[in-house]
């Protein structure tokens, strides 16, 4: 496999506008933004994806698409890490409402990333920042349900251009959008992390996966390489642990490097976020530039630079194999070597929506490996 090299650096977001808010609903054109193409398929192509969110139904408040997440003003985008043993911000007052019931006990830890409530699929520039309005709201991308249908697919236009949804005087995300005459009920799509909700853990859980995998990675004769999946492997042996992963990508992403590791040519940071998250998922820019909030690889409002990034599904799988079950016709399975970018992508290469690279190459990376993580487990050699 091959894959593209990584610079380490963080680029500072402006908090300018980029659209006026107005009391139509928006529409994006793909040349301007991200064509979520990636996005969309994480949230919209199957039951446990996109769900009915709070964004909007019902009249959310300014900012509230993801309250603490990236609300109104890029200098609440992210805050700092909270002093208290509680993951609830002071304003949020105390769980369990007026009788002081709930809560965590004392000497629980904080967690790290102090995110909270909903996370939805927001536009996004090429390296994944949200794309602000004029009085510094995040545009929210409108999802429907079309009729008939229990499952939530974003709103384009005749042109096909997705549609975000407008707020009004208030600042509240409308809940219907009229689009060529037609009115749709809208919503905003939530992000699902799934098992990489663990980031939201206690610092300590990471740094002890992160301990236990360099442990391996640094051990005496230890030969690091990838498997046919892209994980890494010492002497053969894969690091699979979902935890060692997400404290390995945390930390790469955070200082460009491995503490002590030699990595090898094809080693891609993409891999270990893949490793990281529910082999059955998806992972979109959504779900990657929220996971890089969360872990603090971005802090404030300096984002993860992803403008070198750049990814071609065909270079990077087109010579890959792995050894599968295979069902033969008498019923049996049979070890055998097969084309992933065959068996997994049916020799289709990704199309990137944009003219350059940015965090849609690497999401659309790191989503690749996650499905090819998925095939070679579920037909593995047992």
């Amino acid at each position: 496999m091959t894959h593209p090299a990584f610079n380490i650096k963080k680029l500072l977001v402006a908090g300018s506008a980029v659209f006026t808010m107005l009391a139509v609903p928006m529409v994006v054109n793909s040349v301007t933004g991200l064509d979520l193409g990636v996005i969309s398929s994480a949230q919209a192509a199957e039951d446990g994806g996109a769900k009915k969110g709070s964004a909007n139904k019902g009249g959310a408040k300014k900012g509230a698409a993801n309250k603490g997440g990236q609300g109104k003003g890029a200098d609440k985008i992210f805050r700092a890490e909270p002093s208290e043993d509680s993951d609830r911000p002071v304003w949020a007052g105390v769980k369990g409402g007026k009788s002081g019931g709930g809560g965590k006990p004392a000497g629980a830890g904080s967690k790290k990333g102090d995110l909270f409530g909903d996370m939805v699929v927001l536009l996004r520039d090429a390296n994944g920042a949200p794309i602000l309005t004029a009085d510094g709201l995040v545009q929210v991308i409108a999802y429907y349900y079309p009729a008939g249908s229990t499952t939530l697919v974003p709103l384009k236009d005749a042109s096909g251009n997705l549609v975000t949804i407008p707020y009004n005087a208030e600042g509240d995300l409308l809940p219907s959008v009229t689009v060529g005459g037609v009115t749709y009920d809208v919503f905003g799509a939530e992000v699902e992390l799934g098992r990489l909700s663990v980031g939201r853990a206690p610092e300590k859980v990471l740094t002890h996966s992160l301990d236990e995998a360099l442990s391996k990675l640094t051990a005496a004769g230890a030969v690091v390489a990838v498997d046919s999946t892209g994980r890494l492997t010492v002497n053969g042996v894969t690091i699979d642990s979902p935890l060692e992963n997400l404290a390995l990508y945390d930390k790469y992403m955070t200082t460009g490097s491995l503490p002590g590791v030699t990595l090898p040519a094809n080693f891609n940071p993409a891999a270990l976020l893949a490793a990281a998250g529910d082999k059955t998922g998806t992972l979109s820019v959504d779900t990657v530039v929220y996971m890089n909030s969360i872990l603090g690889i971005n802090t404030g409002t300096t984002y993860y630079d992803f403008s070198s990034v750049n990814y071609d599904r065909a270079t990077t799988w087109s010579s890959a194999t792995a050894t599968v079950l295979v069902k033969q016709p008498d019923g049996s399975f049979v070890p055998t070597v097969v084309s992933l970018y065959d068996a997994v992508f049916g020799s289709t290469n990704w199309v990137d929506p944009t003219a350059v690279g940015g965090a849609d190459d690497f999401a659309a990376a790191a989503n690749d490996y996650l499905q090819v993580i998925e095939f070679v487990h579920d037909n593995e050699v047992r």
